[in-house]
């Protein structure tokens, strides 16, 4: 079973990191939360998810992990200000780990440049600049690039979005 890193924030968007958390915990995979502080708890921007976070940015190290989880949001804007998550981001998308951002999580990847040819989806707001970043944008429901790569566009794709990043998982 993997060990998945969620890199989540407040402000997150609550049924995007609910919905998949528990898909991957159902299936046997560890779910770990990070934010700047363990201990903290972050709440989603519709009030209804509070989640105590496990580990730090600092005490926390990306080849630990098998892959990488990002919920939308204004959670990935915020996180992206800070270069200690960019490179964190980075380092799953170079080392070709399985990689889930729904929504808004792209815009970590955009910050860490590292769309470049892929091909991935984002919530419409964000898919101009998925493309300014090299990414080839498609409006669908969830898009997997090279068996690696899990984008979708927004709450109502969640569905889609578990079953194809289960599978990569698998």
């Amino acid at each position: 079973m993997s060990k998945i890193a969620c890199v989540l924030t407040d402000m997150f968007e609550d049924v995007e990191y609910t919905d998949p958390a528990k898909a991957f915990k159902e299936e046997g995979h560890e779910v770990v939360t990070i934010e700047k502080e363990s201990g903290k708890e972050v709440t989603g921007k519709q009030g209804e998810a509070k989640v105590t976070i496990d580990k730090g940015i600092d005490d926390v190290n990306p080849s630990d992990f098998d892959a990488l989880f990002i919920p939308g949001g204004f959670s990935p804007d915020q996180l992206r200000a800070d270069e200690r998550f960019v490179s964190f981001a980075k380092h799953f998308m170079d080392e070709k780990k399985p990689v889930f951002a729904i929504c808004h999580g792209p815009q970590l990847l955009i910050t860490a440049k590292t769309l470049e040819g892929r091909q991935a989806t984002g919530f419409k707001s964000i898919q101009v600049d998925m493309e300014y970043a090299g990414a080839t944008v498609k409006d669908e429901e969830v898009v997997v690039c090279k068996n690696q790569l899990v984008t979708s566009r927004q709450p109502d794709d969640i569905p889609a979005f578990n079953r194809e990043s289960l599978k990569v998982l698998a």
